[in-house]
């Protein structure tokens, strides 16, 4: 069986606890490191900012940030 959005980035729409799949893909780019991440692997975003983390540590300086700027 062929898997057309093997290596391809996921277009993803982050919802408060879940996100909504808008375009296949494997995976999503963290917003601050520019790390790969799977989407099984997804367990940090933010449904505010629109963007996905690759950890908790950078999820809270993100938020932090973002805070700081009135952003949030």
């Amino acid at each position: 069986m062929l898997n057309f959005s093997a290596g391809r980035p996921a277009r993803i729409r982050y919802l408060s606890g879940s996100y909504k799949l808008i375009a296949d893909g494997d995976h999503v780019i963290c917003a601050v490191s520019g790390q790969k991440i799977p989407l099984p692997a997804l367990r940090y975003w933010s449904h505010e900012l629109q963007e996905p983390y690759a950890s908790a540590e950078v999820a809270g300086k993100r938020y932090a940030e973002a805070k700081a700027k009135g952003l949030l």
